[in-house]
C-alpha cells in the first residue's frame, strides 16, 4: 500500500476560510438530519446528498445520528452500511469501498493538527483514509489520517487504527495490532 500524501493548510488563509464556511454549513445539515423521523428516507437521502455534495448510491445505508465536519471528499461504495453515531471527517478524503460495514460510533478522521505546540493553531494537516471492499469496522473504531484498511480486513471494536491494516487481516486492541491472517 502506498504511503498517503499529507497536505497542510495554513489557518489564516483563503482555503481555510472556505473550509470553515463549509463546516458551518454541514453542521447545520447534520443537525437537521439527526432530528428527522427515521421513517423519512426521502428527507434523509436529500440531506445526505447535500452533505456529501452528490447523491449516495441507493444501496448505501447511513443510520442517524451521523456527523461530518466537511462532507465533501467522502466516497461510499455500493452496499455500504454505516451504523448510528458515526463521525466522518472528510477534509483529507475518505474512500470507502463496496460492502463495507461500519459499527456504532466509529470515527473516520482524515485531518488534524501538527504535534509541535507552536504549530498546532497555525496549520491543519490532512491525509486520505482508504477502506477497501468488504471491510468490517466494529463499534467505536477510530481510523486516523493516512490509513488504508485492506480488502476483507476486520478491525475489532474499540481499536484506534494508526497504521495500515493488510487485506484479510483481523486487527484488534487499542492500537489495532494485527493478530492473524484471515485467509480469503
Amino acid at each position: 500500500m502506498p504511503a498517503a500524501t499529507t497536505t497542510r493548510v495554513d489557518v489564516p488563509s483563503e482555503e481555510f476560510s472556505r473550509y470553515a464556511e463549509r463546516i458551518h454549513h454541514v453542521m447545520g445539515l447534520t443537525s437537521r438530519l439527526n432530528v428527522l423521523p427515521f421513517e423519512d428516507e426521502t428527507g434523509r437521502a436529500a440531506l445526505l446528498a447535500e452533505i456529501f455534495g452528490r447523491p449516495l448510491p441507493p444501496s448505501v445505508r447511513i443510520y442517524p445520528p451521523f456527523y461530518s465536519d466537511y462532507g465533501l471528499n467522502i466516497e461510499l461504495g455500493e452496499d455500504t452500511f454505516v451504523n448510528q453515531g458515526c463521525t466522518f471527517g472528510g477534509y483529507g478524503g475518505v474512500q470507502i469501498g463496496a460492502r463495507v460495514m461500519i459499527g456504532f460510533a466509529t470515527n473516520l478522521i482524515s485531518s488534524g493538527h501538527p504535534v509541535p505546540r507552536a504549530e498546532r493553531r497555525e496549520h491543519l494537516t490532512a491525509s486520505a483514509i482508504t477502506i477497501e471492499d468488504d471491510v468490517w469496522l466494529g463499534a467505536c473504531v477510530t481510523v486516523l489520517p493516512g490509513v488504508t484498511i485492506g480488502e476483507g480486513a476486520v478491525v475489532g471494536a474499540g481499536a484506534i487504527v494508526t497504521k495500515d491494516v493488510a487485506a484479510d487481516t483481523l486487527a484488534t486492541g487499542p492500537a489495532a495490532t494485527p493478530r492473524r491472517a484471515l485467509g480469503g
